[in-house]
């Protein structure tokens, strides 16, 4: 299965690489790595993530990696990955 970042996630992985760099250059890297691998795993598995609770939608699901919760939206042929955000973060 295919795996699209939307503007708006590809947006928030650059503000998160950002943010951590300014302290940690190398933990940036490898968070950056973690979470993109993320995306491997939802290409081999999509519905290997859960149900998001806010929104309670089947086709809706995310990953928890590190504080970073990685929400992504099943489709026929692809998978979008709608949004990374902070753990402690609302949606």
């Amino acid at each position: 299965m295919r795996v699209e970042w939307s503007q708006t996630a590809a947006d928030e992985l650059n503000a998160i690489h950002s943010r951590l760099a300014e302290t940690s250059p190398d933990y940036a890297d490898r968070m950056i790595d973690r979470l993109t691998r993320r995306a491997a795993q939802i290409a081999l598995f999509p519905n290997s993530g859960r149900v998001v609770p806010e929104f309670g939608l089947p086709r809706v699901r995310e990953l928890i990696e590190g504080p970073y919760r990685v929400i992504y939206r099943v489709k026929t042929q692809r998978v979008e990955i709608l949004a990374v955000l902070h753990g402690a973060r609302a949606i």
